[in-house]
Parts: structure tokens; C-alpha cells; sequence
């Protein structure tokens, strides 16, 4: 029988881990086993709480902070041990529509080709980056992503729709630059042929790294809008501040003097230089590990490592 397995990253607010589970398990599946592996990415937390609520579901534990990368490399290890076809990526944050996984499945099975999906996502009701502009209505309509594309230019990723209330201007089906990695559904097949995340990124542009490496592969990545899921964004870090500067600072160099037309690479170049001047103290910081090779989690230290 065809096996899905669901990995899920936790690093902190096991609120909000919980609440993802739950809607795990409403899930509606046929056709195929599901098995579900919570990866905790931070071993000091105790999650014995949600074991005994979530007695079905497979709980592992990291030696260290893995990042995102290296904590759904774990996960995914694990996944393909047990024999998984099709793994389903997916964030703490989040919570996930009954019928998600039986519209992912049926989509992927559409066409060989198919490597990576992923779906509408949502902000969660009352999470909006700029909730006065919504009527009460409009919550939990608001997208997050629909469909990702990349700027080879300026060496930017963005996502269709973010902030549009959705009335169904992004209901077709479509290749797309990349897919997020807050849900992603990954066939087997595309982990063999490519590998996994690369760890070198740690956090942020790992996703959109792997799905031009998909690409390139002969994959296609693709949006479907039937499955939904609602993200409460940033859940596990806060959005902007020291971590963005550093992490999305460097990772966008790596990513852009992989992959960028050389013009492209020429101007981040330049900008890199710019801000080793007159950059933010985490920039500068992100530049210098960029030059001097130094990835994965690098030079980063949060506030509680600092104290």
C-alpha cells in the first residue's frame, strides 16, 4: 500500500504544535497509510505532554538545533527508513484543512513529473500582517502564498496573492518558481535523485534552493489551490529583527552566486560591499560568513545565547 508520512517541526510554543496535531489527526485519508513524525528541534523542551495526547503519532528528538534545513532532514531520514512514497512537510504554525492531504495525493498522482506541491496557505484569522485593512469577513480569507516566483534580477523570492483577501483569483493550478517550505509535499523519488535540504542554509532560502535543484532535475513544482492550509506566521521566530538580517543576508548570496545570471551575481556583489560599510550589525555579520564559507548556523547566537 502507498505510505505518506507527515513531518512536522517543532522548535517552540507547543500550543501551537498541538493545535497543528489536532488538525492532523481530522485529517480525511484512503487508499494509502499515514504515519506522522514530530520532530522536536529543540531537545531542552519536554514534549511528553503531547506523546500522551498523540499516543499514534512517532516523536523524535534532535542532539542540537538543527535549524529548519537540518530539522526536516531528520525527519526525513526517518520518513524514507520506514518506507514513506510521498512526504508531506509542514510547520508547527499551522493548521490544516480535513481534505488537504487526499486533494495532494491526487494531484501528485496526476502526473509522474509532479515532484513537489504545495497548497493555498492562508494567514490564520487575526494574523495578518496588516489586519485594519480587512473587514471581519475577510479573516481567515487572506492569503500567505499562492504560488511562489523568483526575481532572478534582484535576487528575490516573493509569493503570489500575500495579503490579496482570496476570491478566487488564484484557483488555477500551475508550475511555480518555488513552493514554501511551510507545506510542502515531496515525492520519494525527487529525495533520491536530489538529496535533501541543503543544511548548508540552516534558515530560510533552503526551500527555494531544493526546488530549483527539483527543477533542474527534470521535476515540476507545483501550486494547487485546492488543498488550504492557515499559517500563523513566524510562530517559532519573529518576523524581521537580527535572525531575518543575518540568515536571509547570507542565504540569499549562496543561493544567488548558485544559481543567478552573472549580471545578477555582479550587483549582489556590489550590494554585499554596501552593506559590509553601511549595513546592519547582523548584515554585516551575514556578509563576512558568506565570504569566509562559514554556513550552516555560523556566527548566529540568539538573545539567550548572548546571555
Amino acid at each position: 500500500m502507498r505510505k505518506v508520512a507527515i513531518v512536522v517541526l517543532h522548535f517552540a510554543k507547543r500550543e501551537l504544535t498541538a493545535q497543528c496535531l489536532w488538525s492532523i489527526s481530522s485529517l480525511r485519508h484512503g487508499g494509502f497509510s499515514l504515519e506522522v513524525i514530530v520532530v522536536n528541534n529543540n531537545p531542552q523542551e519536554n514534549l511528553e505532554t503531547l506523546k500522551k495526547q498523540f499516543r499514534k503519532f512517532v516523536f523524535l528528538k534532535t542532539p542540537s538545533n538543527l535549524g529548519f534545513a537540518g530539522g526536516n532532514n531528520f525527519g526525513i531520514r526517518q520518513a524514507l527508513r520506514e518506507g514513506a512514497d510521498e512526504i508531506f512537510l509542514v510547520n508547527n504554525d499551522t493548521l490544516l484543512d480535513k481534505e488537504l492531504l487526499v486533494n495532494l495525493t491526487e494531484a501528485a498522482g496526476l502526473d509522474k513529473k509532479r515532484g513537489i506541491l504545495g497548497p493555498k496557505i492562508y494567514f490564520a484569522p487575526g494574523h495578518e500582517f496588516h489586519q485594519e485593512r480587512y473587514q471581519a469577513k475577510d479573516r481567515g480569507k487572506v492569503l500567505w502564498y499562492a504560488g511562489g516566483r523568483i526575481d532572478w534580477q534582484n535576487v528575490l523570492a516573493s509569493h503570489w496573492g500575500v495579503d490579496e483577501v482570496d476570491n478566487g483569483q488564484y484557483n488555477q493550478s500551475a508550475q511555480t518558481g518555488f513552493v514554501s517550505g511551510c507545506a510542502m509535499f515531496v515525492k520519494r523519488k525527487v529525495f533520491e535523485k536530489i538529496g535533501l535540504f541543503d543544511e548548508s542554509y540552516f534558515l530560510y532560502w533552503e526551500d527555494v534552493d531544493f526546488c530549483q535543484r527539483a527543477q533542474k532535475a527534470g521535476f515540476k513544482v507545483v501550486y494547487l489551490p485546492a488543498a488550504k492550509i492557515w499559517h500563523f506566521d513566524a510562530g517559532s521566530s519573529s518576523v524581521g529583527g537580527p535572525l531575518h538580517d543575518y540568515f536571509i543576508t547570507r542565504n540569499r548570496l549562496l543561493f544567488g552566486m548558485k544559481y543567478a545570471p552573472w549580471r545578477s551575481k555582479l550587483a549582489l556583489l556590489r550590494e554585499s560591499l554596501r552593506l559590509l560599510v553601511a549595513g546592519r550589525p547582523w548584515q554585516k555579520t551575514g556578509v563576512r560568513d558568506f565570504y569566509f564559507r562559514k554556513f550552516a548556523k555560523g556566527s548566529w547566537k540568539d538573545e539567550k545565547e548572548v546571555k
